[in-house]
Order: structure tokens, then sequence, then C-alpha cells
């Protein structure tokens, strides 16, 4: 997201497209790296355009501005390049600035606070003695619109935590037979409100009133062992509300060091927004969710969390969803936690997927088991100076092939080291044995697998494997 005073750099720049060849021609030997503001006599600014061969040209325009669209049309003007406007900015231009106020904003377009209604359990000492009390309690925290689907009777798809809709002290017997929200109600970022008690129910047990702006959400699956849950509601409904919401934009990838803002809804009092830096991209922290203790694969955050944020999304400083936010370190400040981005997209797909594939005997979330067993080594950190980024990097060996499984059926052995995994003709890299994990949550019966391996110094591809659905296991 971009402000109009960050385009200082680059004010007035269309008129200079025609003035330099190298822009305009896009040539792959000399190009724009940036351009700069240089100085001024009072009526008219000096501009100072860097090109990647170490040479400059200035030029002169009057003290006004020139938004970076006003560049962009007349680029494609110029050079009849098939590009659009986000590869524009990204590849021509360098906009610098710290102030992420507009990203915020943007952002907010896709955020709700979520209220989850559970029927617990608890214990009345009186005159009476001890006897069991069964009551509505109401818990809190945010989600993100992850897709909308403008036809007719389509879904709005929202994601947020399972914990956020599951409550292990539910008592199933009376809430529905499960442990999931019974009633779940979402409220956009300006339409906001507070449930209220407005009376008891046929059972006995408090009712809520979530006034003209609560709306009603639909669990359609989650994943206790990802910590990510799916809940739906009409388009049209939801936009009865506010027809101006929007689907999160996804990240391609994130990066230590890369700001990261949380949008959440902190001691249920109302959306709003903290700010800092992927501290780092994989860590192991272990959640205690439904009474059994799990590694969860986390981004370790700066960004103050609190009570509520759960759920909520995790941005860079681009406004695009990088991860979910879910747990925080009480006893550090501002060491807090994540759903990676990749496990968020992965499962959240999965669960969509099989919800709309037409199988009443499909539901939840599934994931492919290769049949295969695990080490890493070699680890490193490996810098692209190209991108200014870098990456963790190792090899994931194979230690053991299971009999009758996906890898043994393809030609898999013992010590080869796993390099990529293609799906469907599409490979997808290896370089963190996490990432085998990530890959098999896309996977669906009816796909095609084949594995790129090193053996012995040499790369092997092996057979092609069509996945079938017992090769898919239900993911808690």
């Amino acid at each position: 997201m971009f402000q109009a005073r960050k385009l200082m750099a680059v004010a007035a720049c269309a008129a200079t497209i025609a003035l330099v060849p190298a822009f305009a021609a896009c040539s792959s030997q000399t190009y724009v790296t940036s351009i700069a503001k240089s100085g001024t006599d009072g009526n008219y600014d000096i501009y100072t355009i860097y090109y990647s061969d170490g040479s400059t040209s200035e030029f002169t325009m009057p003290n006004s501005m020139v938004s970076a669209e006003d560049l962009y049309q007349q680029y494609i003007i110029e050079t009849g390049e098939d590009i659009s406007y986000s590869e524009f900015l990204s590849k021509y231009m360098n906009v610098s600035g710290t102030d992420t106020s507009s990203t915020i904003n943007y952002c907010l377009q896709s955020c709700l606070k979520i209220y989850a209604e559970f029927v617990e359990t608890g214990y009345s000492i009186g005159f009476g003695g001890i006897t069991t009390v069964s009551d509505v309690n109401v818990y809190t925290g945010a989600a993100v619109i992850y897709s909308i689907d403008e036809d007719a009777d389509g879904y709005t798809y929202l994601v947020t935590n399972y914990h956020v809709v599951y409550d292990n002290d539910a008592d199933a017997s009376k809430n529905g037979g499960t442990k999931i929200a019974r009633e779940i109600y979402g409220y956009l970022y300006g339409s906001e409100g507070t449930p209220t008690a407005s009376g008891r129910d046929s059972d006995g047990y408090t009712e809520y009133d979530y006034g003209q702006y609560g709306i009603s959400l639909e669990y359609v699956g989650g994943s206790v062992e990802n910590d990510v849950a799916v809940l739906r509601v009409k388009t049209e409904d939801i936009k009865a509300v506010n027809e101006n919401i929007r689907a999160v934009d996804v990240a391609d990838t994130y990066y230590v060091g890369e700001t990261a803002i949380a949008i959440g809804n902190p001691e249920g009092n109302g959306l709003s927004v903290t700010q800092g830096i992927v501290s780092t991209e994989n860590e192991h922290i272990t959640l205690n969710i439904d009474g059994t203790l799990r590694s969860y694969r986390s981004l370790r955050i700066d960004t103050p969390l609190y009570s509520g944020n759960s759920g909520g999304g995790l941005f860079n400083s681009d406004g695009e969803l990088i991860g979910i936010t879910n747990a925080g370190n009480t006893e550090d400040q501002n060491i807090n936690y994540a759903v990676p981005l990749e496990v968020v997209t992965g499962t959240v797909d999965n669960i969509i997927y099989y919800a709309n594939d037409g199988d009443s005997s499909t539901n939840n979330a599934y994931k492919v088991d290769f049949g295969i067993t695990t080490s890493s080594s070699g680890s490193k950190y490996v810098y692209d100076s190209s991108s200014g980024y870098g990456a963790i990097e190792e090899d994931v060996k194979v230690e053991s092939v299971i009999s009758g499984g996906i890898a043994a059926n393809v030609g898999v052995r013992t010590g080869d080291v796993i390099r990529g995994i293609i799906v469907n003709g599409v490979e997808k890299q290896i370089t963190r044995t996490f990432m085998l994990d990530d890959v098999a949550l896309t996977i669906r019966a009816g796909d095609t697998v084949s594995l790129v391996l090193e053996r012995d110094g040499d790369s092997v591809t092996t057979s092609v494997y069509n996945v079938a659905a017992d090769d898919l296991g239900t993911l808690s």
C-alpha cells in the first residue's frame, strides 16, 4: 500500500519517459534503479534518475505531484509492455517510508472480531450442598476474510484459530454434542457491537443479543493440530452490513525482519492494531488446546499480542497476510507467535475443498502420507543479494521408506535427499523438512505426484504416482 506523500521520490516521472530511452525501452542492459528529488530552486524541483550502470540524468518539474498510477499509465503507452500496476511498482519503483497507516486501513476491510458461545457446567456451593450449574459463556477472538464468492447464494469464507471456536471446558452433552461453539458471531470493523444478555432460552441458558451489526457465522471445519478453523456466511448477508468488504491479499512468502502488523480484538474491546517484526520464521511451541500437548510450527514475532488477538490476521507492510496470530509468551514481553502462512492457506484451502466436493463422506481436512521418515542435515543460511532477503536451507534426507507407501511405489530409497516434489507437473522445491507437510496439505485424490531426489550425487526424478483417496489421512 502506498501513500501519496511516499511518491515524492517518483513525482512527475511520467514526463521523463520520452526523454529516457533506457527506461522507456525496458533495456536488459541499462534500467532505472531509483528516482529521487535532489534539489529545488523554489519554483521547480530537480529529480535525479539513477541507472543500473552507475550513470545519472536529471530533469525538472514544477512543484507538483504526479502519482505512481500516472507514471504506470504513461509507461504502458510508451513501451506497450504487458505488466500489471503492482508488478510495475515492484519492478521499477523503490518506494520508501515507514508509515504503515494506509496499509493498516486497507487491511481493516478484511477483519472481524469474533464471539463464540459455549455451554459450560460448573459447581455451586450453597446451603443445600454442592450442585452443578450450566450456562452459556462467551469468548472473544478475531478472524479475517479469506475468500468471497460473489455468485448468487455464494459464501464468504473466514479463517480464525481453532481454539477460538473450540472450548475444552464446554459440556458437550449440553452444547449440541460437540465442544465447537454452538453460536458464532462476527462484527466487521466500523460496524462493531457487543453482545448483551437478553433473557433465558428454553433450557434456561442465557441468551445474547448481538444487535444490528452482529453477523451469524457457520463453522465449516478445523484442525486442532494446525490451530486453524474455517467459518462462512452467505456473501449477501455479510455485504448487507458493509458492501465494501474484501478478502485478504495473501503474501507469496515472508522473511525474518519484515514488518508484522497484527489486527485483533484484544480483551474483547474491539478491533485494534499492533506492530512489530518477524523474529524467527520457524520455531516450535507447545500448546494444549484440547487436553493434549502438541508441538506447533510457528512464526515468532515481537508484535504485542493480548487476550482476544487469537485468530486475527498478521500482515506485512504491503498489507498481505503472512499468518494468523495464535499465542503469546506470558513470561517474556512481546515474544508472541502466529500460525505460518503455508499452514494457514494449506489447511483453509483443504477444508473449503472438501466442504464443497459434493461427497458427504468427506469433511474437514486431509493430508497425504508419503510413507517416509526423514532427518535434516547441512543447515545453513543463504542470502539472495537480488532480493535482499535470505533463508535457512537444509538437506532433507530419507531415513526409512514404509512398504506399500507412495515413496516405496515410486522407488525412493533410504539415504536419498529430497530436492523437490512435483504435483500435477509443477515442482515445489524442498529446502526444509517442514515443507513436506506444507506440500502434503495441498495434494488431493486424483493428483499426480513424483519426487526429485539427489542420489549418490546425481539428480533423479521418480516415476509418477496417482494419488488415491486411501493415501490421504484425516487431519485432526
